[in-house]
């Protein structure tokens, strides 16, 4: 307080440390002498003892706490004082009047380029890459005559740093009254036209702009408005004071978050209430059911209406903006399918926009299908296997089945005549030389079987550029010589059929001795490399690196077990 013991300032201590060349300590109070202090202390409160007196004759009242009437100690203060707490006018004297000067200093003109200057305006102040003038054509440095000013340098040890960063430091308020006189000149001269206006014609209507500026309560400037530069949109987030607080609501501190500054809980705080049955289900709930968005999206069209031009309101005309809305929706939609009709009739591609709907495209359906552990389907039908975007079960040159449905002997085929040549006429089913039931035991086959289905489905090539009509007449005048062969003496067609065999034979065995030849040449070749023969890749079938067989029952039952069904609703529980 201010009646309290004066701590003597450290400076002061030190100081006459040095004079009295002594190492004293400054003398402690002692007990009584804090007893006697409380005691005027608290006659000063009771009004017995006169107050305390500071440097300049005022009373100083006992009632002051003592943080605000001791002073601190660097302040230096031999006695009682308030002069601390009070403005220090010593450092305030001159304050409004020394302004830190701005802007360009128009008390001298330049006419001649200086050393050093900018070389683009030519003033001193900065330097041509900090010059915010527009680049002339002449430059400065070669000018004749120069018009400019220079900035005003403030002096850094004659203003402190605030000062030099004050916006308002050289703000003049008679400034502002310019800007009144302005308004006011304009409010005058729209009440004189307004006046002669119904002087002239006294039965006119005057238009809202001008008459009738106040018509809307959310274009008045109101306190609680939150101004906006297109609109107002009055905020009004408050609560009656007997309703419950929405932080009351649930007060586990993980429910929904509450926003103080806005006082809002967006999310239910009782999520485990149904949100027809709850009091307060969350403002979402409450911004997004019934008719809020339709209301929403209304006052949107009513904003965009006016600031286009068009005098609708939401609250005054209803009706006129619901119309309008519908209009608008409609001539929008009529708009959209003229341009999409033009686009359709200048590229063409209507075919691509008749597409099935979406639950067909997405193969959304409702059948319900039950799994059991192991994979199997017990109730239901199983969902069919995506089919491929090429093109499927398209047969060629008479074939029933496709390249790839036969398998044998490490070659692949066609079923339908288990031919092993691909794009090759179908004449049948016919067992080829090359075939036999038994799986290979070796990669080494389908070399040496190869040139045997080649020799034994010779089918007579027709060349695509025939037509279709000198085919048919190929195949009738072939017909008629066998006729005619048949008619000849049977004789000619033994000698003939034996010479044929005699050939044939001789062509197979030609083809065997070459591929045995062939054989023991790779053999030889492979042994002077060190490579196994079952390690060649050039000898290799396509995929034999394993032996193909047909799987049992016990690996087909362990396959479907083991087999991963995404679809399936217990996955997650296996």
């Amino acid at each position: 307080m201010s009646s309290g013991p004066m701590r003597t300032p450290v400076s002061q201590i030190i100081l006459s440390k040095h004079d009295q060349d002594a190492e004293e300590e400054p003398k402690k109070k002692s007990r009584e002498d804090w007893r006697k202090a409380k005691e005027l202390e608290e006659a000063r409160k009771a009004g017995t003892a006169p107050a305390a007196v500071d440097e300049e004759g005022r009373d100083i009242n006992p009632h002051i706490p003592q943080y605000i009437s001791n002073a601190p100690w660097y302040y230096g203060s031999a006695g009682p004082t308030l002069k601390h707490q009070r403005p220090q006018h010593e450092d305030e004297q001159g304050q409004l009047d020394k302004r830190a000067p701005k802007g360009l200093n128009t008390t001298r003109i330049i006419t001649k380029f200086r050393k050093g200057a900018c070389e683009n305006c030519g003033a001193v102040t900065h330097k041509r890459k900090d010059c915010l003038e527009r680049p002339r054509k002449v430059q400065a440095k070669y000018a004749e005559s120069i018009v400019v000013h220079d900035e005003h340098l403030v002096n850094e040890a004659a203003v402190n740093y605030d000062e030099k960063r004050d916006r308002w430091s050289s703000y003049d308020p008679a400034n502002h009254r310019e800007i009144i006189e302005e308004y006011e000149k304009v409010e005058e001269a729209k009440r004189q036209l307004k006046a002669e206006k119904l002087k002239n014609d006294p039965d006119a209507e005057i238009s809202d702009e001008e008459g009738n500026e106040d018509k809307y309560v959310d274009e008045v400037d109101m306190p609680g408005t939150k101004v906006d530069s297109k609109q107002r949109i009055t905020v009004r987030n408050l609560r009656i004071r007997e309703d419950t607080a929405k932080y009351l609501r649930n007060l586990d501190p993980n429910s929904a978050y509450y926003d103080p500054k806005t006082r809002s809980m967006r999310d239910n705080p009782n999520p485990a209430v149904p949100e027809e049955e709850a009091e307060f289900a969350g403002e979402n709930f409450v911004r997004f059911s019934g008719d809020t968005t339709a209301q929403a999206t209304a006052q949107l069209f009513a904003w965009e209406a006016h600031g286009k031009g068009v005098d609708v309101h939401l609250l005054a005309e209803p009706t006129k903006l619901e119309l309008l809305q519908k209009e608008y929706e409609q001539k929008k939609e009529q708009f959209k399918s003229s341009t999409k009709t033009h686009i359709v009739e200048k590229y063409g591609g209507e075919e691509h926009l008749q597409v099935p709907p979406k639950s067909l495209l997405l193969a959304q359906t409702e059948e319900y299908i039950e799994y059991s552990r192991s994979g199997k389907v017990i109730k239901g039908v199983e969902k069919p296997k995506a089919r491929s975007i090429y093109e499927e079960d398209v047969y060629i040159n008479n074939h029933t089945t496709v390249w790839g449905s036969f398998w044998n002997a490490g070659r692949w085929g066609y079923k339908c005549c288990k031919s092993f040549i691909k794009n090759s006429y179908c004449v049948g089913m016919q067992e080829p030389e090359g075939y036999s039931e038994q799986h290979p035991t070796s990669s080494t086959a389908a070399p040496t079987t190869e040139p045997e289905a080649q020799s034994q489905f010779k089918v007579p090539e027709v060349p695509p550029e025939r037509p279709a009509s000198e085919v048919d007449s190929a195949s009738s005048s072939e017909s008629s010589l066998s006729e005619e062969e048949e008619v000849k003496p049977e004789k000619k067609k033994s000698k003939k059929k034996s010479k044929k065999r005699e050939k044939k034979k001789k062509a197979k065995e030609q083809r065997k001795q070459k591929a045995k030849n062939k054989e023991t040449k790779d053999k030889e070749q492979t042994k002077e490399k060190d490579i196994p023969e079952e390690l060649d890749d050039r000898k290799r079938a396509y995929n034999s690196m394993y032996d193909v067989k047909a799987p049992t029952e016990d690996e087909i039952e362990e396959w479907k077990k083991k087999r991963p069904r995404a679809e399936d609703p217990m996955l997650q529980f296996m």
